[in-house]
């Protein structure tokens, strides 16, 4: 299993895009100077720095993946400016290769929102008993507040979203949503058949999304066009980026935006841990004050709290924050965190902008029950015994890719399989979805996944589970070879 791990690391499983971020870090002269850090071996300097990198990773990634979301003029694809919605409308063709795990299940309708000066007015249009989710996540990834279906209904909603120390008397009609952070990312999305009049239908609902900051709101109010910074790098994927990133850089990062992005209450240990580094909220981090033995252990940091990171799946397990069954990895905890560090970093790194498992989980393979890698050269069977077809409130699908996480061309245009298909059950109930690069026979084709001509991924897409998924005492099947 150590190499579907591996392989999963670099799956986006909650919609985030591969962007581009800035390496830099600059810092003000008018800023207080940081606090002064402790004697410290160059052992204990490489434990907590590396503790420190783990805690900020999300709040550091976050920012990144904003400043590239909203470095543009207008609403294009996956990207607006602040306080805009980013509406894709269609779901991406095999030929694209830009977004990796994409899905052909809903439609993102996402904006960046900073709440530190004033709260902003969220509007949702009534949408039809249609199933749509729009998770609000502050800069720590955390799902504060999470509008849909399965928690506030259908009709339109109108939401108050605050800030941090934000007090004031709200207009009549709007509930309040409290971020603990100013940096606060919506990701709505919104279910869609892709069908000519279903998109139509979905596009309508997109279209009635709204964000106006408080100050405009029951005013006519235009948004301006956004400011292009030519200095950010909107090349280079933000997860490279990251690695890359020189580690004063970061934490100097991480320290500023920690001022208008306060931790909680709860992080208070690992806070006193940090300023022992000199690592403060909204005090700059001066690399320079170590001396040549602790520097090097600060250069071996990023390195360190990756391999940490990417080893949590396998530790992660034991303490029940990912589970491995059948051949399949999926986890339960996303969206809230705690104090669970680790866990939250690693679904950054994966999966930024992951949403509650109430409303959405994901599980991904990449080898079948014998623990062979998937091949186009074979056929394969996923069976659902009777009374074993996922239990969903809302839907879910199977969904192939390439090895490079990219939907596979065939001639159907049919990427996923699921419940909003027509698939057909056995005389007893039960399901078999037939995987494989070359048509079924007949009868089947209702039932056929094309595969990929060469290796392949499968993943599986939850949305709305029912308690018996959350619980685990439904077991996703193995995909065993039918030849």
């Amino acid at each position: 299993m150590s190499n579907a791990r591996g392989i999963f690391l670099n799956a986006v499983l909650a919609g985030a895009v591969s962007l581009a971020l800035c390496a830099g870090c600059q810092t003000e002269s008018k800023q207080k100077p940081a606090a002064s850090k402790a004697t410290l071996t160059a052992r204990e300097t490489l434990d907590i720095a590396t503790e420190a990198y783990i805690f900020g990773y999300p709040l550091v990634k976050m920012d990144l993946t904003r400043q590239v979301m909203t470095n543009v003029r207008f609403p294009e694809g996956m990207s607006a400016p602040p306080g805009q919605f980013a509406r894709i409308r269609t779901f991406p063709s095999a030929s694209n290769r830009e977004i990796t795990t994409p899905s052909a299940d809903t439609l993102y309708t996402a904006v960046w929102l900073d709440v530190a000066k004033e709260p902003w007015v969220l509007s949702i249009p009534d949408t039809q008993d249609r199933y749509c989710l729009f998770p609000m996540l502050d800069g720590w990834s955390t799902v504060f507040e999470a509008p849909g279906k399965r928690t506030t209904g259908t009709g339109p909603q109108k939401y108050a979203i605050t800030g941090p120390g934000w007090k004031g008397k709200l207009p009549a009609g709007l509930k309040e949503c409290k971020s603990s952070t100013s940096m606060v990312w919506v990701i709505g999305r919104v279910s869609c058949t892709g069908t000519s009049d279903d998109y139509a239908a979905a596009h309508a609902i997109q279209d009635e999304c709204s964000a106006v900051p408080l100050s405009a709101y029951g005013k006519p109010y235009a948004p301006q066009p956004g400011s292009v910074d030519p200095a950010i790098d909107m090349a280079t994927p933000v997860r490279e980026q990251l690695k890359q990133m020189n580690v004063g850089a970061f934490f100097n990062r991480l320290a500023l935006l920690m001022k208008d992005n306060p931790p909680g209450h709860a992080d208070g240990p690992i806070l006193k841990r940090m300023a022992r580094l000199g690592i403060v909220p909204g005090q700059p981090f001066d690399i320079n004050k170590f001396n040549g033995a602790e520097v090097q252990s600060l250069l071996a940091v990023p390195e360190a709290a990756l391999i940490k990171m990417k080893g949590w799946f396998k530790d992660g397990a034991k303490a029940g924050d990912s589970i491995v069954q059948n051949g399949w990895t999926l986890t339960l905890k996303t969206g809230h965190y705690g104090t669970d560090y680790i866990q939250r970093a690693l679904i950054a790194a994966i999966g930024l902008g992951a949403s509650l498992p109430q409303d959405t989980f994901y599980a991904i393979s990449i080898a079948d029950a014998a623990g062979e890698p998937y091949s186009g050269n074979f056929r394969y069977v996923m069976h659902f015994p009777p009374g074993q077809i996922p239990s969903v409130n809302a839907s879910w699908s199977l969904t192939m890719y390439d090895a490079d996480y990219f939907f596979v061309e065939n001639a159907l245009a049919r990427y996923s399989l699921g419940s909003r298909n027509d698939l057909k059950l056995k005389g007893d109930g039960s399901l078999d979805i037939y995987i494989q690069r070359h048509p079924t026979g007949a009868g089947l084709e209702s039932n056929w996944l094309p595969a990929a001509e060469e290796k392949f991924i499968l993943m599986l897409r939850f949305y709305w589970p029912k308690d018996t998924m959350l619980n685990s005492s439904w077991k996703i099947p193995p995909v065993k070879r039918g030849d």
